[in-house]
């Protein structure tokens, strides 16, 4: 990038951040609550078929007595849970003067520290083509945040991204915390695949939308040539009239609300965000009355 996005000042509206809405994330980012993994609880999750070897204790004699069938009791697990954190990294984030790829940063590191603060592990990557490379492995402790976030301003932001093949090619956890994708999802590649392996492995997942003010509300007239940002093979040159920008905003509409009715079918959560938010317009006027932070 043309700047560090992730500097001293930043770090400083994010501790600050962080300590209006502590009370309302608290529980929300953290090793404090309990993951949908099964283990020693007493919180009772579900049940499975006993197999040999299984503690006998935990056999629910009331179903056996049922289905003449051997069942156990499984419960949820309270451990330390691990936010992964998703960045596309494609060139189309780059696009804007409002700097896409610069509130794609602003929100992972935010995310990233308010799960820090509560005790979480922390993942960052960098979805490339169809990789998510790690950026930030394992992160614990805010030392070790002030020692490693600074890495996300050598994220490159070029090329494509396949979201779906780079989340099912990487190690995802078993109900183990929170999954952000953050992403503007302007691609012909699939991204609902990757959504649906992360909610199918027991993930809650949180998929952040972000815009510019150009891509959400075009002032464009005129003749024009565009080229594909992530395929400059692919032009289109065209006279934009009135009547192709209430096509390309219906269009627009459309893919917004496929990605919302999906997340909300899913159980996972989303928001859309423009590119010149602040992150206190984005935390308090959105993430909190979403509810992810609560």
């Amino acid at each position: 990038m043309s700047q560090f996005v992730i500097d001293e000042g930043f770090l400083q509206q994010v501790e600050l951040l962080q300590l209006l809405v502590k009370n309302n994330i608290a529980g929300r980012f953290g090793g404090n609550h309990q993951s949908k993994a099964y283990g020693s609880s007493c919180d009772f999750a579900d049940f499975r078929e006993y197999a040999p070897g299984d503690d006998i204790k935990k056999i629910d004699w009331n179903a056996f007595m049922r289905f003449d069938k051997l069942y156990m009791k499984l419960y949820l697990d309270e451990r330390q849970m691990h936010t992964r954190i998703y960045i596309d990294a494609s060139r189309s984030i780059a696009y804007g003067k409002g700097k896409k790829d610069e509130q794609a940063l602003k929100i992972a590191a935010a995310l990233a520290y308010m799960s820090i603060c509560d005790m979480d592990k922390v993942s960052i990557y960098a979805v490339k083509n169809n990789v998510a490379e790690e950026v930030i492995s394992g992160m614990l402790g805010r030392d070790r945040f002030y020692e490693e976030i600074g890495k996300l301003n050598d994220i490159v932001f070029d090329g494509d991204s396949h979201i779906s093949e780079a989340i099912l090619r990487s190690t995802v956890g078993y109900g183990d915390g929170m999954s952000v994708i953050i992403s503007d999802y302007l691609t012909d590649n699939d991204f609902l695949d990757g959504i649906d392996h992360l909610v199918s492995k027991k993930r809650d997942v949180f998929c952040v939308q972000i815009l510019d003010k150009e891509e959400l509300n075009p002032k464009t007239r005129g003749k024009m040539h565009f080229f594909d940002s992530e395929d400059i093979g692919r032009t289109y040159r065209k006279n934009i009239t009135r009547e192709i920008i209430a096509a390309y905003r219906e269009a627009l509409e459309y893919a917004v609300e496929r990605l919302r009715g999906h997340c909300l079918s899913r159980g996972a959560n989303y928001i859309l965000v423009s590119s010149e938010e602040s992150l206190h317009e984005i935390f308090f006027g959105k993430i909190l009355e979403l509810g992810v932070a609560k």
